[in-house]
């Protein structure tokens, strides 16, 4: 955690990570997990998983009193930690992508747009506290206001950093 580049993460989430290459990694081996997207910190964007198949990123979670949230939303990761602030790329690329996404899915709004310590609160921290939910959602186009923000009695659908929206019913 909180060590940038090279290509861990995305072995990580295709289920490809040599376990022996660090300490850390021996701690998360048998997890198997994945997401649609993955956004480095430069900005680049990595597609890992088609949006019309199911990506094992929010785990067990619920959006809206519904169950499940892989079975329905789209996972969007990026790289950094909970903590630490997210790069200016990062936003740039995420609402790019989530532009894109909205147009795909035009059930995907703002209100739905959540992070996964909103939908698997006390198991999922992230985006966690480093992550400007008003500046993101602010940014949309479709954006309706600030009222969009998530929040503990709000919950939405999500991202280590991710923002998983809801795809629909």
């Amino acid at each position: 955690p909180g060590q940038y580049g090279g290509s861990e993460v995305e072995d990580f989430f295709q289920n490809q990570l040599d376990h022996s290459a660090h300490p850390y990694f021996q701690q998360i081996q048998g997890m198997e997990v994945s997401a649609h997207f993955f956004i480095r910190r430069d900005g680049e964007i990595v597609q890992l998983v088609s949006t019309q198949d199911r990506a094992w990123h929010a785990g067990q979670s619920c959006f809206e009193n519904r169950a499940n949230c892989n079975d329905y939303s789209i996972g969007i990761e990026l790289e950094g930690t909970d903590q630490e602030p997210y790069c200016e790329a990062q936003y740039q690329s995420l609402v790019s992508l989530t532009e894109l996404l909205h147009q795909q899915y035009p059930e995907i709004t703002a209100a739905r747009i959540t992070g996964h310590e909103h939908i698997a609160p006390g198991r999922k921290t992230d985006p966690g506290p480093a992550f400007d939910w008003e500046r993101y959602l602010s940014t949309l186009s479709f954006s309706e206001s600030s009222h969009d923000v998530p929040s503990e009695q709000q919950p939405v659908a999500a991202a280590n950093t991710e923002a998983a929206m809801a795809k629909g019913k």
